[in-house]
């Protein structure tokens, strides 16, 4: 289905969604699509709220952040999201913080149907006395006293890929996060793929596939859906947007007047990517092809 028809069936005002991708695969053209959409008070958890984050907040998106660690990589803060903390602009949001294991951990009881995982994270820190949900326990079998995180069970994961088929069978090569997690833990999946291809080609490479198409809701195709993230093997980081971001969230008019010009001012993704059709030249990957494997016996 298109993006807009799965933000619209899968996607509700007050739902906890959750984002994944780590450095790549982050998929910008899911997030922009809830911007149109003016879905509010949802609670969004991701292991690094980046700039995806920063522009759901500063919509005016998100109720609730629940995160391990939060910035513009490489480049400084996220206006956006200090404008709400600090300022209450466009409105207040609650903060839930974690480490990056206590994300994994709270990701992986859900996907595991466990009420709790337990971890040896947070020892001399500071963290458990600002979130009541970092709780210690006792192991059963040894007295020792570890911390234990929720289970994290979001309404809906909304995951990018390299290339899917039809049914939502998913392949993700280059830098893996939590998106085999997020998926298993969500009661709804959203694949968004840059390329779909038939299901023979994902059948002839099936160590590759990270996300089963049965527990997958929607499919979307959305090549140059991770701008301006990248998917590895289509098209690089714009790095030049990360760093002219810290500048464009800092001041609040420049916000907006990106929201204006490429959120709402264009249809959908495919609207976006002909606006800057010269930078995707620019950023379009190499030939860098692994070397095959034999399957057979």
């Amino acid at each position: 289905m298109s993006m807009a028809d799965a933000i619209g069936r899968y996607v509700h005002d007050g739902d906890t969604i959750v984002i994944e991708g780590f450095t790549h695969l982050i998929s910008f053209a899911a997030a922009h699509e809830i911007i149109r959409q003016k879905r509010r008070d949802l609670v969004a958890c991701r292991l690094t709220p980046d700039l995806v984050y920063d522009q759901l907040i500063g919509a005016g998106c998100v109720r609730k952040l629940v995160f391990s660690w939060a910035g513009n990589p490489g480049a400084g803060p996220l206006y956006a999201l200090r404008r709400a903390i600090e300022e209450r602009v466009p409105h207040a949001i609650e903060i839930e913080e974690y480490s990056h294991f206590g994300m994994v951990a709270r990701l992986t009881a859900g996907a595991s149907k466990l009420p709790f995982f337990p971890l040896r994270d947070y020892a001399g820190s500071d963290l458990p006395l600002v979130n009541p949900r970092i709780r210690q326990i006792e192991c059963p079998f040894t007295g020792e006293r570890l911390a234990a995180v929720p289970a994290l069970n979001p309404d809906t994961a909304i995951v990018h890929v390299q290339r899917a088929d039809r049914d939502g069978n998913a392949q993700i090569w280059g830098l893996l996060g939590v998106q085999k997690e997020a998926a298993f833990a969500a009661r709804n999946v959203i694949i968004v793929a840059e390329e779909i291809v038939d299901e023979a080609v994902i059948r002839s490479d099936p160590n590759r596939t990270l996300i089963p198409g049965f527990i997958v809701h929607a499919v979307v195709h959305e090549p140059f859906g991770c701008h301006p993230s990248y998917a590895q093997g289509f098209y690089d980081r714009d790095n030049e947007f990360y760093v002219a971001w810290r500048e464009i969230s800092k001041d609040r008019a420049r916000f907006e007047a990106y929201l204006d010009e490429w959120v709402y001012g264009v249809a959908d993704r495919s609207d976006y990517a002909a606006k800057m059709l010269d930078r995707w030249r620019d950023l379009t990957a190499a030939d860098r092809p692994c070397e095959p494997v034999n399957y057979g016996y």
